[in-house]
C-alpha cells in the first residue's frame, strides 16, 4: 500500500537582508518565506517554500495569504491522498483553487522532495536526470547607490562568486537610471555581463528611450521593461531594438508563453517555479521556449535555500540556459534555516546532492526565525 498524506504544515519565516534590496516598487529590508512540511504515514518528511518579493507591491499572493491557502484550502484535500502521486493531486488543486501558484508550487516542490526520499533519489532525476551539476549564477546590484554598486561587483569578480550583474532600475527618472547603468557598465568593462530589471515600470515610450541609451552603453539584457499585460509593448520593442528583452512578469505559465511568442516577441523568458506553479509546470515553459526559440533564465521571487534547490533541480535537466540563473537568494538573507548550506563558487553554485532536494531543516534556526503571531 503507498503511503499517504498525514499532515501539513505551512510556516512563516522572516530573516533580515544583508542590506535594503531596492525594486522599482518597494524596498526590502526582510525577507518572508513561506516553508511548508509534508509528511507521510511512512515518516518521511518533503520540504517546499513559497516566496514573494515585497508582499503585495509585487503581485497578487502574499506569504500570508499563501500559508492560509495551503492550510485551509489544500490541507484539507491533500490530507489522506497518495503521497507520490503528484500528477493527480496537482490536477486536484487546479480543479478547485484558481491561480495561486506560489502556494501550489510549495506544494508541488514538497511532495517531490518527499518522493525523491521515498525512492532515495535526487528530485533532478523525477524530472528526467541532472545535466549540470554545477549552475551559473549571478548577482543583483540593488543598493541604489553607484558608487556601493561598483564596489560590490569589482569585489565579487575578484573572487569568482559572480560574473554577471543585474541592476533594479525604474524607480527614477530614466536618464538618472541610464547614467548610473552606464557608469557601472564603464567599470567592470568587458570583465562582466550587465543587464538591468525595470520590474514593469515604464510605459512604452519611456522604455523605448532607456532601451536606446541602454543598448548605446553595452547593455546585454533588459527584463521586464513595461507593465505584464501590455504584451503588444514587448513585441514592438523586442522587433525595434537587438538589446533583449527578458519577459518576467508577462509570463507565468506555458500558455502565457505560447501567447506571447505567437504574436511575434523574441528575446528570453524568466522561467520562475513560483509563476509557474512548481518546477514540473516550470520546465513545461521551458519546452515552449526552446520550441519557439526563446532564450532561458532561471528566475527567482528571491527564495531561500529551500526553494531555491528546488529551482536548482529544475534548472540543471536543461541543456542551455542561454542567460544563466539568478538564484542567489540565500545569499541576500542575513542567516539561514538550513543545515547545510548551497555552495556558491566560481560565479555559480553546486546542484545539492543527496535525496530529495538534498536539503535538511536546522530546527533551531526555524525555531528562531519563524513568526510567533
Amino acid at each position: 500500500m503507498s503511503a499517504t498524506i498525514q499532515s501539513i504544515e505551512a510556516i512563516l519565516v522572516d530573516i533580515p537582508t544583508i542590506r535594503p534590496h531596492k525594486l522599482s516598487m518597494t524596498t526590502m529590508g526582510i525577507q518572508t518565506m513561506v516553508i511548508v512540511r509534508v509528511k507521510d504515514s511512512d515518516g518521511l518528511e518533503g520540504l517546499g517554500e513559497a516566496t514573494t518579493i515585497g508582499g503585495l507591491a509585487y503581485g497578487p499572493e502574499s506569504p500570508e495569504s499563501v500559508k492560509i491557502t495551503i492550510e485551509t484550502y489544500f490541507k484539507p484535500q491533500l490530507i489522506n491522498q497518495p503521497a507520490g502521486n503528484i500528477n493527480t493531486l496537482r490536477v486536484m488543486l487546479d480543479r478547485s483553487t484558481r491561480g495561486n501558484n506560489l502556494a501550489k508550487s510549495a506544494i508541488e516542490s514538497a511532495l517531490l522532495d518527499l518522493q525523491g526520499k521515498r525512492l532515495n533519489r535526487p528530485v533532478s532525476d523525477l524530472l528526467g536526470g541532472a545535466l549540470h551539476q554545477h549552475v551559473p549564477v549571478l548577482w543583483t546590484l540593488a543598493s541604489g547607490d553607484t558608487r556601493k554598486d561598483i564596489e560590490e561587483a569589482l569585489g565579487l569578480i575578484e573572487t569568482r562568486r559572480h560574473c554577471d550583474f543585474k541592476l533594479k532600475i525604474g524607480a527614477r527618472p530614466v536618464m538618472d537610471d541610464v547614467r548610473h547603468v552606464a557608469a557601472i557598465k564603464e567599470a567592470v568593462g568587458d570583465s562582466a555581463s550587465v543587464r538591468v530589471d525595470v520590474n514593469q515600470a515604464w510605459d512604452e515610450a519611456t522604455a523605448a528611450k532607456g532601451m536606446a541609451e541602454l543598448q548605446s552603453a553595452g547593455i546585454d539584457l533588459v527584463e521586464q521593461p513595461t507593465p505584464m499585460k501590455d504584451h503588444a509593448a514587448l513585441v514592438r520593442l523586442s522587433e525595434k531594438f537587438h538589446l533583449p528583452i527578458l519577459a518576467d512578469e508577462a509570463v507565468a505559465d506555458a500558455k502565457d508563453l505560447y501567447n506571447l511568442a505567437a504574436a511575434g516577441f523574441s528575446g528570453a523568458v524568466a522561467m520562475k517555479i513560483a509563476k509557474a506553479g512548481g518546477p514540473v509546470q516550470a520546465l513545461k515553459q521551458a519546452a515552449v521556449a526552446q520550441a519557439a526559440g526563446i532564450g532561458l533564465y532561471g528566475g527567482t521571487l528571491l527564495e531561500g535555500t529551500i526553494g531555491t534547490a528546488a529551482s536548482l533541480h529544475a534548472w540543471s535537466t536543461l541543456e542551455t540556459l542561454h542567460w544563466g540563473t539568478e538564484m542567489f537568494g540565500p545569499l541576500l538573507m542575513k542567516d539561514d534555516i538550513v543545515a547545510k548550506p548551497l555552495h556558491f563558487h566560481n560565479n555559480g553554485v553546486d546542484l545539492p546532492q543527496g535525496p530529495g532536494l538534498g536539503i535538511e531543516i536546522d530546527e533551531d534556526k526555524l525555531a528562531r526565525y519563524r513568526r510567533k503571531a
